[in-house]
């Protein structure tokens, strides 16, 4: 039987709103891990990590992510153009800059309540239907992925089920909670001032991530007035050790999300002296590594190209010396 795919003039609301929830770091029992019970090393970093996240302190989320010396190459690569990290661990992080040009946009809360009013107000049916079909599609898109480990794409199967299932008994056609919802994030998106490359560019990664943080604060508001506390979630985060074999270790995680329970295994690994998300390091590994050769081939390029235009003026000068009349 064929998977019956979102309506499209659903999938970007429903869509936008649920799948903030991946923000969640990426099964196992089901006994309850003791909140009182002193935290492993590997667990107190990731609730680090955790709280910057619900204090909306990107700056801090990116710093306690790597080890000092790699965040500083990635300052570097940002800088350079061929980062954009942490953004690019964002769940479809190739529509933030679509979204904030739509949300930043003149005419966006006008246009964006008129979209509402006309394809999802009143039309709860179709928003559950289309809330349904996310959470198969998204579930067998998971089961479809190589990049991912057996435990993570358990781990974001549960996400996404519990997310269609909160998505389709939210108050997403509400019209006054849509109305607050468009000028909330519509005026923080205006304030951010980031909906092109270039302003990132322009801005830094430091100065990108500050510039994002309210935005981030008022899209958890958004969700939060739906019944989607991303912030419960990090805050609320246990953990405990399940194994740890020198630098590299694996945790058995617990949060609350949209009224029920995630669990999950991730691995940490120690490097510097600190611990850190094992994928996270992995990622900006091999982003560093491929920075690393784009600017050995723009140094070789451009070596190269001197090299050229040296030899090039070499030829002009000795075509000029023979071509000038001989002294009598």
């Amino acid at each position: 039987m064929s998977m019956p795919l979102m309506t499209g003039r659903y999938r970007p609301w429903v869509m936008s709103l649920s799948l903030c929830g991946l923000l969640l770091v990426g099964a196992c029992k089901r006994d309850t891990i003791d909140p009182d019970a002193p935290a492993a090393e590997p667990v107190a970093a990731l609730r680090q990590i955790a709280r910057q996240l619900a204090d909306n302190d990107l700056v801090g989320y990116a710093r306690a992510s790597v080890p000092p010396a790699q965040y500083t190459r990635l300052q570097a690569a940002w800088e350079e153009g061929h980062s954009r990290w942490p953004l690019t661990d964002l769940p479809l992080d190739g529509q933030l800059l679509p979204m904030l040009a739509a949300l930043s946009a003149p005419d966006a809360p006008k246009r964006l309540q008129r979209s509402f009013d006309t394809q999802i107000a009143g039309q709860a049916t179709g928003v559950r239907q289309a809330a349904h079909s996310m959470g198969l599609f998204g579930v067998q898109y998971l089961r479809n992925q190589t990049d991912y480990s057996e435990a993570e794409r358990a781990h974001y199967s549960q996400v996404v089920d519990v997310l269609s299932r909160w998505a389709a008994a939210a108050p997403l056609t509400d019209k006054q909670r849509a109305k607050t919802t468009i000028t909330l994030l519509t005026a923080t998106a205006r304030n951010a001032g980031l909906s092109t490359d270039a302003e990132l560019q322009a801005a830094g990664m430091e100065g990108s991530l500050r510039r994002l943080g309210p935005f981030a604060k008022a899209l958890k508001t958004a969700l939060a007035s739906y019944g989607l506390s991303l912030d419960a979630a990090m805050t609320d985060l246990r953990g405990e050790l399940v194994s740890q074999e020198g630098d590299t270790a694996v945790l058995r995680i617990q949060y609350p999300l949209a009224g029920e329970q995630i669990e999950a295994q991730v691995r940490m690994t120690r490097r510097e002296g600190h611990w850190y998300l094992a994928r996270t390091l992995e990622e900006t590994d091999a982003l560093l590594k491929a920075a690393d050769e784009a600017k050995a081939a723009m140094a070789a390029q451009a070596e190269h190209d001197a090299q050229l235009a040296a030899e090039a003026e070499a030829a002009a000068q000795v075509k000029d010396g023979a071509s000038a009349p001989a002294k009598p």
